[in-house]
């Protein structure tokens, strides 16, 4: 059987690979050939930060993994900019692939040259954002408020323009009314946007954070998520809820100790001053930690 020479089988994977990444661009290719709508080798030095890039951290991890990928086989990916004054340009979409090559230690970049105005940059930004994958709802729903406040976008406008349905976009937009604690825990993927949304029922602040933690500490699904906040707010029984009757000095003591402890607390007083708390609890360990949480622990 004939041989492969060692010349020729290396040639075959470079041509499978691409263009050798410590190779320089063509000399051709310079910043006065550049061709608007087309891809072009650009010096890294001569391009700036987008200002209107909706995301400003970066996993330095997987930033390191895509540049050394990069040292490997090149950008394969062009990033996307656009013209500014004399040989700057100004990059619209492609931060992580622009970051990894400079740590890659790359002069330049293939880019697309694009033509846009400061309004087509920032939805231009929001939109490729939306479009990652890795985002948490967090990022989607600031992203979409700020294409509805900043490029006058309608719900029905913004779910047009990203091929969603209306009502993922409002229910996405919704999460920006949660506290900012609950806020973290849903970036943080230690409850769901399911579990969001079902926490969005109860109408005050106070509320929602009591009934995260309680979402937490028992590890509640979505459905218990559900039923608790159903029950919280008197939707789980066909009696009406009963409209709490103390002054609102005392009530603010009440959602106080609810949430200092993460439980529920009901308070009875009579006009006389005396009274009892309740504390409730649902199990050995939520008793434990409402001691724990008495204890300053």
């Amino acid at each position: 059987m004939a041989k492969v020479k060692k010349q020729e089988l290396g040639k075959g994977i470079r041509a499978l690979l691409g263009p050798n990444p410590d190779a320089q661009p063509p000399q051709k290719e310079t910043q006065e050939e550049e061709k608007v709508g087309g891809i072009n080798w650009i010096a890294l030095s001569s391009i700036e930060i987008n200002p209107f890039q909706p995301r400003n951290e970066f996993d330095q991890e997987a930033l390191d993994e895509l540049a050394e990928s990069i040292r490997t086989f090149g950008l394969i990916q062009p990033i996307t900019v656009r013209k500014l004054d004399g040989t700057k340009y100004q990059l619209i979409s492609g931060e992580r692939r622009f970051r990894a090559s400079k740590l890659a230690d790359l002069e330049s970049v293939p880019a697309f040259v694009r033509e846009a105005n400061d309004q087509e940059m920032l939805e231009m930004a929001l939109v490729e954002n939306i479009q990652r994958e890795e985002l948490n709802p967090i990022e989607v729903a600031i992203s979409y408020q700020r294409l509805i406040d900043e490029c006058d976008l309608t719900h029905d406008a913004l779910s047009d323009r990203i091929g969603k349905n209306r009502s993922t976009v409002t229910n996405y937009i919704r999460l920006l009314k949660l506290p900012p604690a609950l806020q973290q825990a849903l970036k943080q993927s230690r409850i769901s946007m399911g579990h969001a949304r079902a926490l969005l029922g109860i109408p005050t602040q106070e509320g929602q954070m009591i009934a995260l933690q309680r979402v937490l500490l028992d590890d509640l699904s979505v459905r218990a998520t559900e039923k608790l906040v159903r029950d919280y707010t008197g939707g789980g029984s066909k009696k009406p809820a009963k409209k709490s009757t103390l002054s609102p000095e005392y009530q603010h003591v009440v959602d106080h100790l609810s949430q200092t402890l993460g439980t529920k607390v009901q308070l009875k007083r009579k006009s006389s001053g005396a009274g009892t708390l309740l504390i409730k609890f649902g199990s050995d360990d939520e008793l434990n930690a409402i001691l724990d949480a008495m204890e300053g622990n």
